[in-house]
């Protein structure tokens, strides 16, 4: 019982963790459980005698009452006592060992279940790790790939002002040529002299 109640003890993750993988791992436990699934087999043995004399005991608790009901005689009070007490022995060795058998498959089994389950809370965990650190980098990548493809928008619009800017400059630079050479022919054609620094 206090076995039982230390493997479904609710004890932190852990030190559960570290119980349980002594109590796998460890070659003392391990000759120890070796002994105790030799006992628990003598056990059995025991069990199903004490099934066979309890059957035989209320076979015979039958065929008591019988003779009782049917009234053939005065049965012996020393007689009565004494199968009784047979009876009660029979029935108490029966429970005992059924009980210490029934005990030994649940803390088995509940060993098991619980090595299991931290089997799995462990492989939990790491999947978690990974998956959380997979996400960080899709994250980051997201972000980067986010921040890349801003960036690129902002080149393009950058390199579009910049070809718009030599586009203006060279109209702006051809008209003023433009600009100059009609001035030139301008002052030919009505003989006024320009002086750029005054105009």
């Amino acid at each position: 019982m206090v076995t039982f109640c230390i493997i479904v003890a609710p004890l932190p993750y852990a030190i559960r963790k570290r119980l349980f993988t002594f109590l796998s791992e460890s070659p003392i436990v391990a000759k120890i459980a070796y002994g105790l699934k030799i006992s628990f087999i003598f056990v059995g043995v025991l069990f199903v005698g004490e099934s066979h004399a309890a059957q035989r005991m209320f076979r015979v608790t039958a065929e008591t009452e019988m003779a009782k009901s049917g009234g053939h005689g005065i049965q012996d009070v020393r007689t009565e006592t004494n199968f009784a007490a047979r009876k009660f022995y029979a029935q108490r060795n029966t429970y005992l060992t059924g009980f210490c058998l029934f005990l030994s498959l649940i803390l088995t089994r509940t060993f098991y279940i619980i090595l299991d389950l931290i089997h799995t809370q462990g492989e939990y965990a790491k999947l978690k790790q990974a998956t959380s650190s997979q996400s960080r980098k899709d994250m980051a990548s997201s972000d980067q790939s986010k921040v890349i493809a801003e960036l690129k928008t902002k080149l393009a619009s950058a390199e579009a002002k910049e070809r718009d800017f030599e586009t203006l400059k060279k109209q702006s630079s051809q008209q003023a040529a433009e600009y100059d050479r009609l001035a030139t022919e301008f002052n030919k054609a009505t003989g006024a002299v320009s002086d750029k620094r005054i105009d």
